[in-house]
């Protein structure tokens, strides 16, 4: 049955209709070609893609957490981004979040008519979402019943919204306080928006953590300095991140990294203040962990001129 009204990430690309003709060289050309734009489009959506991070920023600060609701596709992509906060900035599991529709089986499988249950987003919102926290729609087609709900629900609730679409003027848009549209078009394979839009998700999801979690000051320079070192190439980092802020040498570094359990803040700041662990700990709690503030009192900030 032909959907009367497509979204644009359903409709056919005009230059794939004989793809299945199409040389291996030819297809991945044609790929690479249409992921070309995605980038532009993306740039296109900054200002409204700004608003989204400024609010979670807001929210996080003020001890509330960051949930993305997404099916499918789109549903992954949250979970990703969730999960890969805590290793990279050393946050709390629960900070940032990712529901996606169908539980945690969903990542692997599909789970028939999950997408489809506005009550089925609602319920997950109510389940897991306070009133401190903000929510995120994700929906390439921007109509998904599953995050409509969810979006409903948090409405409902008072929360601050967000949407990331992939097409122009979908019901998500309307419904949310931070809408951000990416009208990637039609993808190689119809209606498969693990492509394009999914590219364009992606790079959105990155762009709102990383950025908030450098406001929040997880990042100091372009330096991962809230690392979990939890495996061998992380302990080398956590070791070389000493090294660029203090200039000692890698024993010197490896040392003051055990003495601070592994943090490299810490180590830092034994090193540069010449104190002991309690008092470099004291000190980040004092500014709420937030190493970037700390350090504008030891150093001379960056200076991008």
């Amino acid at each position: 049955m032909t959907d009367v009204n497509p979204a644009n990430t359903e409709t056919r690309n005009t230059k794939s209709e004989c793809l299945h003709q199409f040389t291996t060289l030819e297809i991945i050309e044609l790929m690479n070609e249409e992921d070309h734009s995605v980038p532009v489009i993306v740039k296109g959506a900054l200002p409204e893609i700004e608003k989204v991070i400024d609010q979670a920023v807001a929210v996080m600060k003020n001890g509330g957490k960051l949930y993305y609701f997404g099916a499918g596709t789109s549903g992954r992509l949250g979970v990703l981004d969730a999960s890969e906060c805590p290793p990279t900035f050393g946050v709390a599991a629960d900070l940032v979040n990712g529901i996606i529709a169908g539980g945690d089986r969903a990542l692997r499988f599909p789970i028939e008519g999950a997408e489809d249950s506005k009550e089925m987003g609602a319920e997950d919102v109510r389940k897991h979402v306070t009133s401190n926290d903000m929510v995120i729609g994700i929906a390439s087609s921007g109509r998904t019943p599953y995050v409509i709900g969810a979006i409903e629900a948090a409405n409902e609730m008072g929360l601050p919204t967000a949407g990331i679409a992939c097409n122009r003027g979908s019901e998500l848009s309307t419904l949310v306080t931070y809408p951000i549209e990416l009208p990637v078009g039609a993808e190689v394979v119809t209606g498969s928006t693990r492509l394009k839009a999914g590219t364009a998700q992606k790079m959105v999801l990155n762009m709102i953590t990383t950025a908030s979690m450098v406001k929040l000051g997880k990042v100091y320079k372009n330096l991962m300095v809230n690392v979990q070192a939890s495996n061998e190439k992380l302990r080398k980092r956590t070791i070389s991140i000493v090294q660029e802020l203090t200039g000692v040498t890698q024993e010197e570094a490896e040392r003051y990294t055990q003495l601070g359990g592994g943090d490299p803040r810490v180590a830092v700041l034994m090193i540069l203040l010449k104190i002991k662990v309690e008092e470099a700990r004291d000190i980040l709690k004092k500014k709420e962990n937030n190493f970037a503030e700390v350090m504008k009192e030891v150093v001379e900030d960056c200076d991008n001129g």
